[in-house]
């Protein structure tokens, strides 16, 4: 293979709000973090064993925009987008750098507020659940309209 590929693909949970930046010309940038998990038994230990990487995603313009809009501190999400480093100089006169998810394409898997709402319907399930009784009432069957369709 002669080329070279720089993608990355994450599945994720942020880990806080989609911070926004605007510049002259009406670009903008939103700049979030992603926490994917990685899960296992140690083998000697027989403990489970969970490990948090976090990675830094930069969206532009409507994306951003749109990120900022629909999304909140631990919605689930996949990006697909590029690796990219940056430097600059700290404060305290070190060079610094940064890794960065610069995304191509982005779908929202689910939101904090669709996790609320299904533990609050399967809440309200459970208990309509224990508030009937054991044995379940007849169904009632009423009579079907008759088809004129041949399957």
């Amino acid at each position: 293979m002669s080329g070279t590929l720089n993608k990355v693909m994450l599945i994720g949970h942020l880990g806080d709000e989609v911070k926004m930046h605007y510049f002259e010309g009406g670009n903008s940038i939103g700049r979030f973090p992603v926490a994917t998990n990685e899960n296992y038994t140690n083998k000697q230990t027989g403990e489970k064993v969970t490990n948090t990487d976090w990675h830094n995603v930069v969206v532009r313009n409507k994306a951003a925009e749109i990120c900022e809009k629909y999304l909140s501190k631990g919605d689930k999400i996949y990006v697909e987008g590029r690796l990219k480093t940056r430097q600059w100089q700290g404060e305290d006169g070190n060079t610094r750098y940064a890794t960065e998810v610069h995304v191509q394409d982005f779908k929202f898997l689910s939101t904090k507020r669709d996790s609320e709402v299904n533990a609050q319907q399967q809440q309200s399930v459970a208990q309509n659940n224990q508030g009937q009784s054991s044995t379940p009432a007849p169904a009632v069957s009423e009579p079907q309209p008759e088809d004129d369709l041949p399957f």
